[in-house]
């Protein structure tokens, strides 16, 4: 009795089965995580998330927390009954003590155990089956005999009298065991041809994987040369440069040098006057002072002021040109690596005043948009939205690959993306990433995600930079956000086959965002 009481505990409310893998939600109900997995995927849609036990309603799509001790429990009930979870069908005969059951009489809709089995009838009527506890199952509902046809039209079992007089009269049926080998025939060919699909599938995979290989290989050696010549060019360059500042202190050396040596020649000179002047001021005789004849020339000052016009004091090393040849040297390194890998500009973006919502205010350079309470009483038209604060860009791409930025610094419900031009006009469905029509990377509530046709994937770690990237790739049908924090972090990309052109979008909530791309080189 314990035992049952302890099954009847371990059963989940949704499949009515012992829990497989047993999650919780907050209100403390358990489930299997696949049942309360697709009963939350129901819900999805209307986007109200409610218990199916205790009916408490959620705010948003509940976490699921594993029930460990639960786990637990259900794997010791496991282990402690190995023989009823074998079949659970136990002989009708051994009233006394449980026996598994071997085999089930049709005819006497009982259960046999081995021993009973041997003194079982043998007689035509009395058909054997497997153990199995839902024997009315194998009868007709209407005439409680045998199901023994299949009927192909109704796709049922049935038996003799409904084959012969009952409502599957005339349609074409077949034995049980050909309509069973017909099924498993079909359900092996069906099997074969998933294990085709998922072979070839798997191939596909691993030629991706062998490309990506391949290319990254090719990237990797690009690289590596690039960084080798870079790091030849620039040892060339530092030796240019150092020889250049070797070269001018060697000429300006030279040239200070050869006036040191005049001004020594000079300085001696002086040294054997002042030894004449000293002797000469050592007279007493005025007359004899007065009559030297080699003293004026220590008041020719011409002489000495030409030597002072070629001092090269005023001279020193040409830092100009030294930054001259060092930065053009870098200009040349720079354009080698641009030649080995380019860099892609962002993508201008103007955006379309037609498609401008009326409490929208745009920008004078028609690249900020703002949310307003007060209408902008622009005309009325059919590119216009109605109805949600949204706007589109003025080009659309329909090849290529582009990127443009928004700054979101400003803003804390917004959503940007891409969609095409035959997005509804009108109403919540235009929201961009709330139809099939669009995508959009999105922030609100505090939550950041991706959005396509209603159907969310939750960012788990919230936007760190004030500025994100939006990344086409038409080609290839791909779709990317980008977190320009440092490194740059991926958020998602959508993978879709394009059909239509697409065209820049935004909607702004609260506060304001802001285009922050430059005018590419490629055509629009």
């Amino acid at each position: 009795m314990a035992s049952a009481d302890l099954r009847k505990e371990l059963d989940c409310s949704i499949c009515l089965s012992i829990y497989t893998d047993p999650v919780n939600l907050r209100c403390g109900h358990n489930f299997c995580r696949l049942c309360i997995d697709q009963v939350l995927d129901s819900q999805e849609e209307s986007g109200i998330y409610s218990c199916p036990e205790c009916r408490k309603r959620f705010q948003a799509r509940p976490a699921l927390r594993r029930n460990i001790t639960l786990c637990n429990i259900v794997e010791s009930f496991h282990s402690a009954q190995p023989d009823q979870e074998e079949t659970g069908v136990f002989c009708t005969y051994c009233i006394h003590s449980p026996v598994l059951a071997v085999m089930s009489c049709l005819h006497c809709e009982a259960s046999l155990c081995g021993d009973h089995l041997r003194v079982h009838s043998k007689s035509p009527e009395h058909v054997l089956c497997g153990p199995t506890s839902s024997l009315e199952n194998r009868k007709c509902s209407v005439h409680k005999k045998l199901l023994e046809y299949y009927c192909t039209v109704d796709s049922v079992c049935v038996c003799v009298s409904c084959r012969l007089d009952g409502d599957h009269q005339g349609h074409k049926v077949e034995t049980l065991d050909e309509a069973s080998e017909k099924k498993k025939q079909k359900l092996r060919n069906d099997l074969q041809e998933l294990i085709s699909k998922a072979e070839k599938e798997v191939q596909s995979l691993q030629e991706n994987e062998r490309n990506v290989h391949e290319k990254s290989s090719c990237v990797t050696e690009r690289v590596t040369v690039l960084f080798r010549d870079l790091r030849r060019q620039l040892d060339d360059l530092e030796k240019r440069v150092l020889r250049e500042v070797s070269r001018q202190e060697e000429q300006l050396s030279l040239a200070l040098a050869d006036f040191i040596q005049q001004l020594e020649i000079k300085k001696a000179e002086l040294s054997r006057k002042m030894c004449h002047i000293e002797e000469l001021c050592n007279m007493t005789d005025p007359l004899t002072v007065l009559q030297e004849s080699h003293t004026g020339d220590l008041c020719d000052t011409e002489e000495g002021d030409k030597e002072d016009r070629g001092r090269p004091d005023g001279r020193d090393l040409d830092v100009a040109l030294i930054s001259h040849t060092l930065h053009k040297g870098l200009v040349y390194v720079i354009a080698g690596v641009n030649r080995g890998f380019s860099l892609q500009e962002a993508t201008d973006i103007l955006l379309d005043m037609n498609t401008a919502c009326n409490y929208l205010h745009i920008s004078d350079d028609i690249k900020i948009l703002s949310w307003s309470d007060i209408s902008q009483n622009r005309p009325e038209t059919p590119e216009r939205f109605q109805g949600c604060t949204q706007v589109l860009s003025r080009q659309s791409f329909s090849s290529g690959q582009h990127y443009w930025e928004v700054d979101v610094s400003k803003s804390e419900v917004w959503r940007v993306g891409m969609c095409y031009p035959s997005i509804d006009r009108r109403g919540e469905q235009s929201v961009i990433g709330n139809n099939n029509k669009s995508w959009c990377l999105y922030r609100q509530n505090n939550r950041c995600g991706v959005l396509h046709d209603r159907k969310g994937i939750v960012v788990p770690d919230n936007i760190s930079s004030n500025r994100v990237r939006i990344h086409l790739d038409y080609g290839a049908g791909k779709l990317s956000f980008f977190d320009l924090c440092i490194p740059v972090r991926r958020l998602h990309t959508y993978n879709f086959t394009f059909t239509e052109p697409l065209h820049a979008a935004m909607h702004v909530g609260e506060g304001s965002i802001k285009i922050c791309g430059k005018r590419s080189n490629q055509e629009m």
